[in-house]
């Protein structure tokens, strides 16, 4: 049995799918990469997928720390170093 709670855990997750749904809709309208760096809104929604890939890193890390390093070795098929 582990010793960590579930909901919270639940909560970090739902809250990586939601960064991971603002990242796609701030791709939608960009087909290269000079799209970014071509105009200022460009730039703000680089800076944006940025930012949601840092949290869902930092949520990775949370979820790791709260589980006692339990639940993401369960997933051996995902390297979470990457």
């Amino acid at each position: 049995m582990h010793e960590y709670d579930d909901e919270v855990v639940a909560d970090i997750l739902d809250n990586m799918l939601w960064a991971l749904d603002q990242i796609q809709k701030r791709f939608r309208e960009i087909e290269t990469a000079s799209d970014f760096l071509d105009s200022d809104l460009g730039l703000e929604k680089l800076d944006s997928i940025c930012m949601q890939l840092i949290n869902i890193g930092e949520a990775l890390k949370n979820i790791d720390k709260i589980t006692h390093k339990e639940l993401l070795p369960q997933y051996p098929q995902i390297d979470w170093k990457k």
